[in-house]
């Protein structure tokens, strides 16, 4: 495979979806009965799509790996949904909110895609409302809007501080109706071993049930990934404990392309890790950066008093505080996007003015929005934040600054998807954070919500269909074709080998060492020198995985050590392929941060010339180096420049 068509359509920005729409093959409703598809995960993205396929008439097979789909890491998410309603009338189209989102991505992502994503956003918000969504309202009734990173206009959508679960129930009303009408099947505490492919096409999958440990089989004309991203392979992140990236995995073991592994997100505003026992961080949400004004001390004298405990934030005067991001991006201020906040905090804290006792945390201050709004607007507007900061750290907020500090959070790369959502392995798609598509090498605040539910609810539904038109003459596959046998052996065998290695090593306590390589080596900043010793540390991990590990328990049974031994061995090589894209890429852009490429500012330097692709790596096989393929990203209706959010 020499190249990868990623299909966009001809014609004008604008008009590429439309003219999308209108010329793609269509099933008629009786045929859409005989067509199977397996949709994996039952986030936004998943759920979405499982209830919107169900709608139209297809035989759904959605697979859960939690005991209900309200489980799903989406709850997580706190400040909003983006969408280009300008109900502010402060200036916003779906032009800006397109060019917002490939500037705040580097100038990495796809023109097409990210357009289509700014065209529909509108229609996610009047369709979460329809489902009761109780979206925040302005005193005229319309829907309010809050600002978030890397835009200057406010278009994020809220309910609170609890956007995703809200978001999610309403995908879950959505899809729990389908399943009491049947056409969807729902098979949770169910986990995707394997994709089964026959004849080049994507056609089942082997799932393990977690509670008896049965290997099941299950077959369809289509399967769908919907399972997030890969920000655990860093073991310390603020992601669910169960969100992991071995579906994706086992797609690129079976041809699917990963993309741009390299570019994982560090969100900026979480609460700083608090001992070596720790096994997630919790994000404080971006929208609290609307208010709160982000500063250290600016002597050096009075960071050390306040580690040392002498000192409070609230002690430092006005006059002795270095609000950092409003002195260097004066322009968007603590409203920077991710990447650059994040690395703002690390050089603050890395020349000595960190502010806990590790020196790892700046402040995250509301005094001056307290004084100005007054505390009842503040707790409206973020009261569930500041319980669960209280909750968390045992300070009140309200009278003392948040402390913060950056973490992984979101993975921009994933699976290597064309403009209909498809992998490069026929009726395999992806879809929501398990792609690369939207995003570049940096999310903007509230634009993962916004590509989940567009994936799911406006994008799969229409460019499936143009897939499974000609797959109507297709029978139902029996799940006893040799492909299924062979899939299924080839899992049975992997576990087990793994439980027969019978060593002293805990999953827990590998999967720790593989997140002390990854942020000090893959992590904010990078370096070719730190990434070559971080290749060879995960190389040597992967070979005590393999000789040390213990899994206590039995196969055939409920093990949780088994099921997170699986998704460490995917996570070790996950960690691989980001080392390797990392490397492959000599500069600097968004979430990808190479220290020997930046500018006399420490900012990121890209290199359009030799790096404006997306870079795919191809499964060479066990061991051995994958092949990288470049999807060259031309851009036609907008000009690269480098990030500008100074003036």
């Amino acid at each position: 495979m020499a190249e990868l068509n990623a299909k966009i359509p001809a014609g004008p920005l604008a008009e590429k979806w439309t003219n999308y729409k209108a010329h793609q093959k269509l099933v008629n409703p009786s045929n859409k009965r005989r067509l199977d598809i397996i949709v994996v995960g039952t986030g936004l993205a998943g759920g979405s799509a499982a209830a919107s396929l169900g709608e139209l008439g297809f035989n759904v097979l959605n697979f859960c790996i939690q005991d209900s789909p309200r489980r799903a890491h989406s709850i997580a998410a706190q400040g909003g949904i983006n969408a280009a309603k300008n109900y502010q009338n402060d200036g916003d189209s779906v032009y800006r909110l397109f060019y917002d989102t490939i500037k705040g991505g580097d100038y990495r992502a796809r023109e097409a895609n990210v357009h289509r994503l700014a065209e529909v956003s509108g229609s996610i918000i009047d369709q979460c409302v329809a489902q009761g969504v109780p979206f925040a309202r302005e005193y005229g009734g319309l829907l309010d809007n809050r600002s978030f990173g890397g835009a200057q206009v406010s278009r994020t959508f809220y309910a609170k501080g609890q956007t995703g679960q809200q978001l999610l129930l309403g995908a879950y009303s959505a899809l729990s109706r389908q399943v009491n009408k049947g056409n969807v099947k729902m098979f949770t505490r169910h986990e995707m071993l394997d994709v089964v492919i026959i004849d080049g096409r994507a056609r089942g999958i082997i799932a393990r049930n977690l509670i008896t440990g049965k290997i099941e089989r299950f077959s369809a004309h289509a399967v769908v990934i919907a399972t997030g991203g890969y920000g655990n392979t860093f073991f310390l992140s603020t992601n669910a404990m169960a969100s992991n990236g071995s579906a994706a995995i086992q797609c690129y073991h079976k041809g699917a392309c990963f993309a741009n592994p390299a570019f994982a997100q560090i969100h900026p505003t979480c609460v700083p890790q608090h001992g070596d026992f720790q096994s997630k961080l919790t994000l404080m949400s971006e929208s609290l950066r609307n208010d709160g004004r982000i500063w250290v001390p600016k002597k050096k004298e009075d960071a050390e008093a306040i580690r040392a405990g002498k000192l409070k934030g609230a002690d430092i005067k006005e006059e002795d505080r270095d609000y950092y991001l409003e002195r260097r991006y004066p322009a968007f201020g603590n409203l920077v996007p991710r990447d650059v906040a994040s690395r703002a905090a690390k050089e603050r804290c890395d020349a000595g003015f960190g502010v806990n006792a590790t020196g790892l945390a700046v402040f995250l201050d509301f005094s001056a929005a307290i004084n100005r709004l007054g505390k009842d607007v503040v707790e409206a507007r973020y009261g569930n934040l500041f319980q669960m900061y209280e909750k968390i750290v045992d300070e009140n907020p309200y009278e003392t600054p948040m402390m913060i500090y950056p973490a992984i959070h979101y993975t921009m790369g994933g699976l290597w998807v064309d403009y209909e959502l498809m992998t490069n392995v026929q009726g395999l798609f992806a879809i929501g954070e398990a792609n690369f598509s939207d995003h570049g090498a940096n999310r903007l605040g509230a634009s993962a919500l916004m590509q989940g539910l567009a994936d799911g609810y406006f994008i799969l539904p229409y460019t499936i269909q143009n897939y499974l038109a000609d797959q109507i003459q297709v029978p139902r596959f029996s799940t006893d074709l040799k492909e299924f046998n062979e899939a299924e052996k080839a899992v049975n065998d992997k576990i087990t080998k793994l439980m027969n290695i019978k060593g002293k090593s805990s999953v827990d306590s590998l999967h720790k060492e593989l997140g002390h390589i990854m942020w000090n080596y893959v992590g904010m900043g990078r370096t070719k020198e730190g990434l070559d010793i971080g290749l060879k540390k995960l190389a040597e991990l992967k070979k005590k995985f393999w000789s040390d590990l213990f899994i206590p328990g039995d196969k055939n049974d409920f093990n949780t050590e088994l099921d997170k031994a699986l998704r460490l061995s995917d996570f070790i090589e996950i960690g691989e392929l980001m080392a390797l894209d990392s490397l492959s890429r000599n500069e600097s852009c968004g979430g990808h941060f190479r220290e020997e490429y930046q500018t006399p500012e420490g900012e990121a330097l890209r290199d359009d010339e030799h790096y404006a692709y997306a870079s795919c790596w191809k499964y060479a096989g066990a061991d051995k180096t994958p092949e990288m393929i470049k999807e060259d990203l031309t851009y036609e209706f907008i000009h690269r420049q480098t990030r500008n959010y100074k003036s």
